[in-house]
Order: C-alpha cells, then structure tokens, then sequence
C-alpha cells in the first residue's frame, strides 16, 4: 500500500508532522464518511479543496471555506508582497486552521515572483500550491522553509516531474476545469496515470462542481477534490457580481475551450470561459497585437482579451472579459455563503459513497 492511500491512516491524525515523526498538534473535529489521509496531512474535516483562483479566491472566500471544514487556497498569481502579506493576515485574522496560497510561476515576472517566493518564506502559510510549467528552485526554497507544496498537472509526464522536484501532494487536472487549463485529457483519464504513478496524495480537478463529482473521483483513487466554479459562485467570492450571475444562470454546454484570453501569460495557453462576444469572433483576432482597454481594476488597465476576469473593484465591459467556468457548471444554479456551499456538497457527496 503506497504510504498516502486512501485507508492507511496514520496513528496521529491532523497535522503534516504525523508523516514526519514529529508530534500532533491538533485533530480534527469530525470524522466525515469522506475522510481520507489528506484530510490528516492538511488538517481538514473534508477533503474538498477550493481552488486558488487568481482574484476571486481571496481571505473572505479561503477563510469561510476553512473555517467550514474544507481547506481553501488564496489566489496570489501575480500579486504584490504587499496584498499577499495582507490577505494571508486577514485570513489567519478569521481562522486558525491551515490554509494555502497559490501562485503561479511562469505567469509572473521574475522580480514578481522573487518578491512573492521571500514573503511567502517570511510568512509561512501552510501549503502552496504551484502550477504551469515545474519550478524545481521554488519548490526546493519552499520546502527547505517547512511549508507543504502541492502541484497541479495536466499530465503523469508532469506529474512525476512535480514529484520528482518534491512536490508533496499533486493535483489531476481534466480538461473540463474552468479557468486555465494544462490538461488534455478528460479529467478520469488524467486522475488514472497520475495516480498510478504518485507516491504522494492525489487530488482531483476539472469540472467537479457538486458532491457526486467528489464522490466520483474518490473512487476513481482521489483523496480529494478542488473546486473552482462552484466557490467562485458564492457571497464571499472576490468576484463580481455579473460572472456569478452569469454561472448561476449558465447551462451545460454553455463552456468555450479557447486560447483568446491570453494577455499576461505563457504563448499558447488554453482556457476555459463562458461563451461571449469574444469566443463569438465579435470582438477581432485575439492575436493581432493590439491593446484595448476595456476596464479598470483601480489604476490598472484591464485589456481585451486579457486574463484578467471580471472582480468586485473592477468597471468597465464585464461580458468581454474572460468569465472563467468549468464543465460541471449545469450543478451551480444559485449565489449562496461559501459554508453552505460546502455543506451542499459534502452531503450530496456522503449520500453517493453510501455506506462505502
């Protein structure tokens, strides 16, 4: 049995020490039918994950999640030290359970991402998660400081690159995820390679937007899941207004895979977005090199076909922006508190594990 699967506890559930020799510090008040060993290594009640999505998964969204018995990840690609510093504050402010902060190497300048890796180092969160291309430099800084690192892959090929660089958890993503997007397969096809080659605990990704979902890739050999569309829908979501309307009111089908939102990252990255005039052709070739400014975020101008997708202190043309989503959007029908959120999910997916 590999020493993270599923059934194969160890004897002082709740903190990452467990795995280390060290000794416990905290265990976890429940003991949910869904429980699995990466609910031990992160210190959560269930292991359903949201996903640190640039923007909208900021210290309200991390810390209700948290707090709820999940485990959140704030979205920090391309942030400042300063905001960073800030929203790890304010969560640590509204939760004392272990959270995660997200960024994303090669979507981020190098001074940027400098200035991000020695704040986070300062600051110790307990986990980051990374994704894109495998950075072996950061990821060896990040562990020699103590902090858990989990990477999301499209790939086995990437995944055992991850691991290899010490990764300590990975993520299996499937091509229906929202946002942007490194598989190529459907995410069962992933999660099998992955998981068949991971010596550490596998989560799942991709157009997972209900409990069913969960339970689904539970069986499939995940110890978890991470959600994105279905926290990115909820009251504490930094996101406006107008993209959580438009997923309320999405239908299946309703999601574009397209690389026309690709203003501040790597050539030849692929998204996934609610169909709109700019997946419609209606707003020119993505390519042709201009810069249109369509919105503000403050002082900051945000461009058509950018990556940048629609926040709550933004202005401008919402329905050109890039409204992130993934394929399971037919499950998220309503804007509810991200605890509730949670709630919905884990009985629905208690209910389809059964007794198992």
């Amino acid at each position: 049995m590999k020493p993270y699967q599923t059934g194969n506890r160890p004897p002082c559930p709740g903190l990452r020490q467990c795995y280390q020799g060290g000794n416990p510090k905290r265990y976890a008040v429940k003991m949910s039918r869904l429980h699995t060993a990466v609910c031990d290594l992160l210190g959560c009640d269930y292991p359903v994950m949201a996903a640190g999505m640039g923007g909208p998964s900021r210290s309200e969204l991390v810390a209700a999640v948290t707090e709820a018995g999940g485990f959140g990840f704030l979205g920090m690609v391309r942030e400042t030290p300063r905001r960073i510093q800030t929203e790890i504050e304010r969560v640590r402010a509204r939760t004392k359970r272990n959270f995660g902060v997200n960024i994303i190497p090669a979507a981020t300048p190098p001074d940027v991402l400098e200035a991000q890796l020695e704040t986070i180092l300062a600051l110790k969160p307990f986990a980051v998660a990374l994704f894109w291309d495998v950075a072996r430099d950061a990821i060896a800084r990040l562990r020699d400081a103590g902090i858990l690192v989990v990477h999301q892959v499209g790939s086995a090929d990437e995944a055992a690159q991850a691991q290899d660089a010490g990764a300590e958890v990975l993520i299996a993503q499937g091509i229906e995820a929202g946002g942007h997007v490194r598989a190529r397969m459907p995410l069962r096809e992933t999660l099998k390679e992955v998981v068949a080659i991971a010596r550490v605990p596998v989560l799942a990704s991709g157009g997972i937007a209900g409990g069913k979902g969960v339970a689904e890739v539970l069986r499939a050999g995940a110890q978890g899941a991470v959600l994105g569309t279905a926290f990115l829908a909820t009251e504490e979501s930094f996101a406006h207004d107008y993209h959580k309307k438009r997923i309320a009111q999405a239908r299946e089908g309703d999601t574009v895979y397209t690389q026309a939102f690709h203003i501040n990252w790597p050539q030849g990255a692929y998204v996934r977005v609610l169909a709109n005039s700019v997946t419609h052709g209606g707003r020119g070739d993505p390519f042709d090199g201009r810069r249109e400014v369509i919105g503000q975020e403050k002082s900051r101008p945000i461009y058509l076909f950018s990556t940048d997708s629609p926040l709550r202190d933004m202005t401008g043309d919402f329905e050109a922006m890039a409204l992130y989503a993934g394929q399971g959007i037919a499950a998220i029908n309503d804007i509810v508190p991200a605890a509730e959120r949670l709630r919905r999910i884990v009985t629905e997916a208690e209910d389809a594990l059964g007794g198992a």
